[in-house]
C-alpha cells in the first residue's frame, strides 16, 4: 500500500497550511472568539471556493469526491490554525448524514448550499443522559398524516449556533437504547417549537443545547427509511473520529515546533534552556508522540474504508485511544517547557492544549473507547 500523497494532496497540504500561516493568525483566531458569531464568515465563505467543503461529497452529489484522507488534510489544518469555523459540524456530520441517507432531492436543497458556502448544518444526535452512546435517544418523532412531530431534548451541538438547519435524530419506534428505531430529520433553525440555547466551550468552540416541543417537520424532511438511521450515525461518528485525530495532530504538530523554538531562545543562566539534557530527552518523546499520532490519524483514516462494522468501529477505537494518549503527552509537556506562560491566555501554548482536552472527551474518552475496543 503506497501511504504517500498524490501531488494532488501534496498540494491541498501546502494550500491549508499557506492560509492558516498568512490569514489566521493567533491574534485573528483570539478576536474571533470573543465576537458574537465566533467564527468568521469570510473564511467560510473562502473555504468554499477553496473546494474545502465539497472534498468529501462524491461528484454525484456535487462534490469533488475526496476520501477521508483528503479531509484528514483539511482537519490537520484545522487543528494548525485552530480555525474556529464549523467545518467537523458541518461538513463532516452534518454533512456526512445528508450524503448518506438523502435523496438526490434533498441533498441538492441542503448538501449542496453547504458546500457553496450558503448554508451551515448540525448534527444533533447527543442527549443529556445519552453520555457516549449514540444509539440512547429519548426524543421522539410521531408520525401525523404527511409529517412528523418530534419532541425532545438535544445536547451539545457542535456548531448549533451557526446553523442554518439541523440534522436532528430521534425515534420513530423502540426503546430508548435500541439501535432500530432511529430516524433523521432535517428542521431548519428558527422552526417553531425549535429553542436553542447558545454557549462557547471550554476551547473556544461554539456548541449549543436543542429543546423540541411539537416541532412539526412534513415527512420529506426525513433522510433515509424510518427508523433506519443508526448505521449511518455510527458510520458518520467514526468519521468524525477519524477527523479529530488529524485535527489533533495539527494542534501537536504547532505545540511541538513553538517548544523547540522556545527551548531554544529562552535563555537561563546565560544559555538557552535547550542545552539542558533532560529537556532534550522530553523534547525527543514528543516528537516521537507526535509521529505514533500522525500513524494512528492515517490508519484510522483509512479503516473508514473497511465495510466490515466491527472492524472499523474497533480501528477507530484503537485511533481514539492512542490520539488521547498522545495528545494528553504533548500537550501537558508544552505548557509545562513553557513554564507559568504555558496558560496565560496572551499565548497560544495554553489555547492549543484546551483545544487537545476537548477533542479527548469528544466521540467517547479514552476509557470509553477501551470497553468498545474489547468488545469488538
Amino acid at each position: 500500500m503506497d501511504l504517500q500523497y498524490t501531488p494532488e494532496q501534496t498540494q491541498l497540504r501546502e494550500s491549508v497550511e499557506r492560509f492558516v500561516r498568512e490569514a489566521y493568525d493567533f491574534a485573528h483566531r483570539r478576536k474571533l472568539v470573543t465576537s458574537e458569531r465566533g467564527h468568521d464568515e469570510g473564511c467560510w465563505r473562502q473555504y468554499a471556493e477553496f473546494g474545502w467543503l465539497a472534498i468529501p461529497f462524491s461528484e454525484e452529489d456535487g462534490g469533488i469526491g475526496g476520501d477521508a484522507t483528503d479531509t484528514g488534510i483539511v482537519m490537520e489544518g484545522v487543528g494548525r490554525g485552530l480555525l474556529l469555523e464549523p467545518y467537523l459540524a458541518s461538513v463532516v456530520l452534518g454533512g456526512g448524514m445528508l450524503a448518506a441517507l438523502g435523496s438526490a432531492a434533498q441533498k441538492a436543497q441542503w448538501l449542496q448550499p453547504m458546500m457553496g458556502g450558503e448554508r451551515k448544518l448540525a448534527l444533533a444526535y447527543a442527549e443529556p443522559a445519552s453520555r457516549y452512546e449514540i444509539t440512547h435517544c429519548e426524543a421522539t418523532a410521531r408520525r401525523e398524516g404527511d409529517a412528523y412531530v418530534i419532541d425532545g431534548a438535544k445536547t451539545l451541538v457542535y456548531g448549533g449556533p451557526a446553523a442554518d438547519a439541523f440534522v436532528v435524530i430521534a425515534r420513530t419506534s423502540g426503546a430508548v437504547g435500541d439501535r432500530a428505531g432511529l430516524s433523521a430529520f432535517v428542521v431548519d433553525a428558527g422552526t417553531p417549537g425549535l429553542a436553542l440555547t447558545p454557549y462557547a466551550t471550554h476551547d473556544g468552540q461554539r456548541a449549543a443545547d436543542l429543546t423540541l416541543q411539537g416541532v412539526r417537520v412534513d415527512a420529506g424532511r426525513r433522510l433515509g427509511e424510518e427508523g433506519g438511521a443508526a448505521e449511518a450515525l455510527e458510520r458518520v461518528i467514526d468519521q468524525g473520529i477519524a477527523a479529530l485525530a488529524s485535527e489533533a495532530v495539527g494542534a501537536m504538530a504547532v505545540l511541538v515546533d513553538s517548544t523547540l523554538e522556545y527551548l531554544k531562545t529562552r535563555q537561563q543562566f546565560g544559555r538557552p534552556i535547550g542545552t539542558n539534557q533532560a529537556l532534550q530527552h522530553r523534547m525527543v518523546d514528543m516528537y516521537i508522540a507526535l509521529d505514533e499520532a500522525r500513524s494512528m490519524a492515517l490508519y484510522g483514516a483509512l479503516m473508514l474504508r473497511d465495510e466490515d462494522t466491527a472492524a472499523r468501529r474497533k480501528a477507530l477505537s484503537a485511533t481514539k485511544i492512542e490520539i488521547d494518549r498522545t495528545a494528553r503527552r504533548v500537550g501537558q509537556e508544552a505548557v509545562q517547557m513553557h513554564g507559568a506562560m504555558g496558560v496565560t491566555e496572551e499565548l497560544a501554548v495554553g489555547h492549543y492544549f484546551k483545544r487537545l482536552s476537548m477533542i479527548a472527551t469528544t466521540f467517547g474518552d479514552s476509557d470509553w473507547h477501551v470497553e468498545r475496543y474489547m468488545a469488538s
